[in-house]
């Protein structure tokens, strides 16, 4: 990756900025990289180019993933803005920036939107300081802090946003990073603190055979390990939630822009947009 990609304008002191470099591991393939290269970005090192590579050609029916999260995003995040009346977005995982983030996309159609990127990545970080921008009417904000620690993570976003009112909490191909179980139960308790009104956008891979193959496959490179869900297991994050229509399916089944049969390679992920009442 070249030298200018590490080293940008992050509104941090070079001490700071140092240290978010060394915390970045080049030895072995990382998920925001992985992705990043998946969605045909340019953040990336040869190590993460080479599993992926090596994955696709094992598994090609698998190209379509990151693609279709990537859609799947901008197609929620339009479906609130436009037809839910959301206008504050907590997105967790973020990965690192690239074409239609959610900001990107809220404020394309609302330019009041405020939105809260949280992640724990120091490239991430790096990155998101540097090109998360925002209009002038709306607000986007970012803060470091680990899925994990709810209180901690909604404190950060209460910096931007009014939590009294509702929040879209975005969850997209993430918490495959947790194990199946204590997930749903996580989302459950962010869903649990945010007011009536709120939305849950998550997707993540499903564990059909060729996924939990990948996966396997992925872990033995060295990176951090990436459980696939069952239908039940993503079916449970919005437990006690109104599940909006076409409810939990492939995310490129969503409420297409087409009407188009989607593409087997995009058949792995599955999501849902669900309400708070």
């Amino acid at each position: 990756m070249p030298e200018r990609q590490e080293h940008g304008q992050i509104g941090k002191n070079d001490q700071e900025r140092e240290a978010l470099i060394a915390r970045i591991d080049r030895t072995v393939p990382h998920s925001a990289r992985v992705w990043n290269y998946m969605i045909g970005g340019q953040d990336w090192y040869d190590v993460d180019k080479a599993l992926v590579d090596q994955l696709l050609e094992a598994h090609p029916e698998a190209a379509g993933l990151a693609i279709a999260s990537r859609t799947f995003l901008a197609r929620a995040v339009r479906y609130l803005v436009q037809d839910a009346g959301v206008d504050q977005f907590l997105d967790i995982g973020t990965g690192l920036p690239t074409a239609d983030n959610t900001h990107q996309v809220a404020q394309r159609y609302d330019p009041e939107a405020r939105i809260v990127y949280v992640d724990n990545d120091p490239l991430v970080l790096l990155h998101a300081r540097a090109l998360l921008t925002s209009t002038p009417e709306g607000a986007t904000d970012y803060a470091e802090g680990d899925v994990r620690d709810v209180d901690a993570v909604l404190a950060a976003a209460g910096r931007t946003l009014d939590l009294d009112r509702p929040v879209a909490l975005m969850l997209l191909s993430m918490l495959g990073h947790i194990r199946p179980d204590p997930a749903a139960q996580l989302v459950q308790e962010y869903m649990r603190q945010l007011p009536s009104g709120s939305y849950l956008v998550t997707c993540d891979s499903i564990d059909d055979p060729v996924m939990i193959t990948l996966n396997e496959d992925y872990a033995a490179s060295g990176a951090v390990p990436y459980y696939p869900r069952s239908v039940q297991q993503l079916a449970a994050t919005a437990e006690g939630l109104e599940v909006v229509e076409p409810g939990v399916g492939p995310i490129a089944c969503w409420r297409p822009d087409t009407a188009d049969d989607p593409p087997s390679d995009q058949l792995f992920q599955w999501g849902l947009v669900a309400r708070k009442p």
